[in-house]
């Protein structure tokens, strides 16, 4: 009787977990996150043809590209705009460098009301900090592997 009601329950809670688990479409988010992605990508080639066209060498044209890309993406973030469009893209919005710019205002906007240090200082890496954190390794570790292969002679 009780083995009965068991299985009873673990079906009931089943058919719960089926009815509200979201279903997903991979090749419809794969699309809109190919269309975000892209649209972030082109508003970057304006900028920087435009910076190009007044007249500013290459590394001058990405920087300040870079820098106003960022600039959109905390503003947006601060709006409340960059959620949704992160929402309707997923990783297409979260793969440039606006994606970044995003997850280090974020949290700074979220936590702000607990003060400087306490909010916004403590709280304003949690999304970037693990990207920042493995970057900088991963980058030691292949300068690492790169410079003693170059002393093996393996490496011209």
């Amino acid at each position: 009787m009780e083995n009965t009601r068991q299985k009873e329950k673990q079906k009931k809670y089943e058919k719960y977990v089926k009815e509200v688990t979201p279903t997903h479409c991979l090749p419809l988010n794969m699309l809109k996150a190919f269309f975000t992605g892209g649209i972030i990508c082109v508003i970057g080639q304006v900028i920087l043809n435009f910076a190009k066209a007044q007249g500013l060498d290459a590394d001058m044209a990405g920087t300040w590209c870079s820098v106003i890309l960022v600039l959109f993406s905390v503003i947006l973030t601060g709006l409340n705009i960059y959620p949704k469009i992160g929402k309707f893209g997923g990783a297409g919005s979260l793969v440039p460098i606006t994606g970044f710019a995003n997850s280090v205002a974020a949290p700074a906007i979220e936590y702000k009301a607990e003060g400087q240090v306490f909010g916004i200082g403590c709280k304003i890496f949690t999304i970037a900090g693990p990207v920042i954190l493995y970057g900088i390794m991963s980058s030691w570790i292949l300068g690492l592997i790169y410079f003693l292969l170059k002393i093996m002679g393996v490496m011209a």
